[in-house]
């Protein structure tokens, strides 16, 4: 065994054991605020990504959006941000590196505000911008399985306050995200486990499904990203919805079910790239970003 091996091994170890912190924290949230009637198929359920997944575009920009209008920022703070979302809006491409500096950062923005203020805000921002930018096709989709009497969970990378806002709206079983540690209902900055981000969205759902009893080899997941591979890896039944182009060849090779509710091609999009980019200059930002200049 080589001296690489061992330390590999526990930086697996930590990502389980972190993602786990996050899945079981974000669990105690949807436990709160699903039904407490049984599933009539408990054994069954769907998982959900939710940028460009379940909703245009990146949630946690649509929320700074909102919180540009409330004047928490100014325009000038957000050009850097508004570059990377238009090019998210147009070319349909997540890049990991911007959501990791995003809502990673983010966390120092939030210290010492209330929890409430964060769920207040976000409810009046859905309502604002983001219901209008549910996809009719996943939503159309999620029903499916709720008619089926499966719980539905949105699996994101976003905070867990937003998220579980959407599913609440949509009348889902409830949401898994990135958790940040409150103390007596104010932020500490710190992270509760890990950003639930790729492998870890895997991690969250494997103990959400042990907790649950569920059989995933019933259960069903959808994502637009290739970096969603090892969550759609685990169920039976992976669909992927408006995928990156990575992911589409995956799907066409292994047979898996592909929905695109985009409306226009790739070409005709990038022919808006220029409109896409004076859009998000005047509307969109980093979350992050936000809610520094709200805490000073």
């Amino acid at each position: 065994m080589t001296s690489g091996q061992p330390r590999h091994g526990r930086q697996r170890r930590d990502l389980r054991e972190r993602s786990r912190l996050a899945g079981e924290a974000a669990f105690a949230v949807r436990e709160v605020e699903s039904s407490l009637e049984p599933p009539a198929d408990p054994t069954a359920a769907a998982f959900f990504d939710v940028d460009n997944t379940i909703i245009q575009g990146a949630s946690i920009f649509h929320l700074a959006r909102g919180l540009h209008r409330r004047e928490f920022f100014t325009t000038r703070d957000i050009l850097g941000a508004a570059w990377k979302q238009a090019y998210f809006r147009v070319v349909g491409v997540e890049d990991p590196e911007h959501v990791a500096e995003a809502r990673s950062s983010a966390l120092n923005f939030i210290k010492g505000h209330r929890v409430e203020e964060l769920e207040a805000i976000g409810e009046e921002i859905f309502d604002e911008s983001m219901a209008e930018r549910i996809w009719p096709g996943t939503r159309a989709l999620a029903q499916m399985h709720l008619d089926q009497g499966q719980r539905v969970w949105l699996v994101t990378a976003a905070p867990v306050e937003i998220a579980s806002t959407i599913a609440r709206r949509l009348g889902l079983t409830g949401a898994l995200g990135t958790v940040a540690e409150h103390v007596d209902g104010v932020y500490t900055g710190r992270l509760v486990g890990d950003m639930l981000h790729g492998p870890a969205k895997a991690v969250a759902v494997l103990a959400l499904a042990e907790q649950e009893g569920l059989d995933l080899s019933r259960c069903s997941a959808y994502s637009d990203s290739h970096n969603d591979l090892p969550m759609l890896s685990l169920v039976g039944d992976p669909c992927v919805i408006n995928p990156d182009t990575r992911l589409r060849d995956h799907a066409r090779a292994q047979g898996w079910r592909i929905r695109d509710y985009r409306t226009g091609r790739k070409a005709a999009r990038l022919g808006l790239f220029s409109a896409g980019v004076a859009g998000a200059v005047t509307g969109s930002a980093a979350a992050a970003i936000a809610l520094r200049r709200r805490s000073r």
